[in-house]
């Protein structure tokens, strides 16, 4: 009876250190008994239980990121971007209908799991996921890796982020998808205009000047275009100082400030040195 109640109290440590996701740590003492702990202790090593997952079935696809389960819940894909589709008030970007033709065939009907981080939703009530299939095929990284989408990084959710980013570096450099449109071609600073600064934009231009005010700190390009970073995502970036003089890549979206442009970083993966 006793030996039954001690492998109870087993399981339920490991299924409790997994639902929390920590780790469980075993060893064996010199009489040969097994011991189990939620704490490291010397010579212990590392015992999981085999992950297991909650199952989801996807019902709809809005666009090439977002989708909606079943269970009524509407699914943002984290830390991606896709081009926006065809709707009210919006014309469709280059690419976009595609992200959402290759999201359908591979989710439509689908069972899939999700794993969230450290936002759980977002200002539309979206839940905020990676989504995984039941072969464990990432969706987030396929869609950077085959082209169809950007990485677009929210601190401070940053799972993940050193496999988008390598994927996304590998799908530009072989032209794949948005990559080889002439639309997500790199613009210059000097040719931001009204007329052009709608959605998501490669600019280029040489820092030079930098601002630091109480909130952000400003790169300056031009006379007209700027990129903020606020000081709570200064963190993630190396020292933004030694920019000034350098040309930069930056990505993302553009929107009026004052009498010109500015665009709004969050992490060093939409800024690139040229």
């Amino acid at each position: 009876m006793i030996k039954k109640y001690y492998w109870m109290i087993i399981f339920l440590l490991l299924l409790v250190a997994q639902l929390s996701y920590a780790a469980v740590y075993q060893w064996t003492d010199a009489q040969g008994r097994k011991h189990y702990s939620d704490k490291p202790q010397r010579q212990a090593t590392e015992f999981q239980l085999a992950k297991s997952y909650r199952y989801y079935v996807v019902k709809k696809v809005y666009d090439g990121d977002t989708v909606q389960l079943t269970d009524g819940r509407k699914i943002r894909l984290l830390s991606i971007n896709t081009p926006e589709i065809e709707h009210q008030n919006q014309i469709e970007q280059a690419g976009g209908e595609l992200a959402k033709k290759w999201l359908t065939k591979a989710l439509i009907g689908k069972k899939v799991h999700l794993e969230f981080d450290q936002e759980k939703r977002d200002k539309y009530h979206r839940y905020l996921a990676h989504i995984f299939t039941e072969q464990d095929m990432h969706i987030n990284y396929e869609l950077v890796r085959l082209g169809f989408a950007s990485v677009n990084i929210f601190p401070p959710s940053l799972k993940y982020v050193p496999e988008l980013v390598t994927a996304e570096r590998e799908a530009e450099a072989n032209k794949l998808g948005i990559w080889g449109y002439s639309e997500y071609k790199v613009k210059s600073a000097h040719e931001v205009t009204k007329k052009n600064k709608k959605g998501w934009q490669r600019i280029a231009g040489t820092v030079s000047a930098i601002k630091v005010t109480a909130k952000s700190v400003y790169l300056k390009l031009t006379d007209t275009f700027a990129v903020r970073i606020k000081k709570e995502h200064l963190r993630y970036f190396e020292d933004v100082q030694s920019l000034k003089g350098r040309k930069i890549e930056v990505r993302g979206w553009v929107n009026r400030y004052k009498k010109g442009y500015i665009m709004l970083l969050k992490h060093p993966s939409a800024l690139r040195e040229l």
